[in-house]
């Protein structure tokens, strides 16, 4: 998914339930310069590439994750992997944990996958 797919995505998932187009342009409308058409196009693409799907009872079209959050993380955490196919993970990581504010208990959960990885008790995607 592009990253103007991935914000629809979490505002069907923030949302809990179906939304209409035209509820998902008012709740990107406030932080983002899309024009109508634009959003619609990307909710045709999401339909299209099966991560959303269309209720078509009632007067308008609403539109629904198929995928959970945690899937459309897996789907995005697999291309990002495949498109830095034999670059070393580790620059990767260093990268992204010197660009990001992590709490305590982020350290700690790192922490504790990387003893697991370490053991050998964490399975590989």
């Amino acid at each position: 998914m592009s990253s103007s797919e991935w914000e629809i995505m979490k505002n069907l998932w923030s949302a809990k339930k179906p939304l209409t187009a035209n509820e998902i342009i008012q709740s990107l409308k406030d932080h983002t310069n899309w024009s109508p058409k634009t959003i619609r196009t990307l909710i045709g693409r999401l339909v299209q590439k099966n991560v959303i799907g269309i209720d078509h009872t009632g007067p308008s079209y609403k539109y629904y994750p198929l995928i959970t959050e945690e899937e459309g993380t897996k789907l995005e955490t697999h291309s990002f992997l495949a498109k830095m196919r034999g670059i070393s993970i580790k620059p990767i990581l260093v990268q992204f944990l010197d660009e990001q504010k992590l709490s305590k208990e982020d350290i700690m959960e790192l922490k504790n996958l990387l003893e697991k990885k370490s053991s050998g008790k964490m399975s590989s995607p």
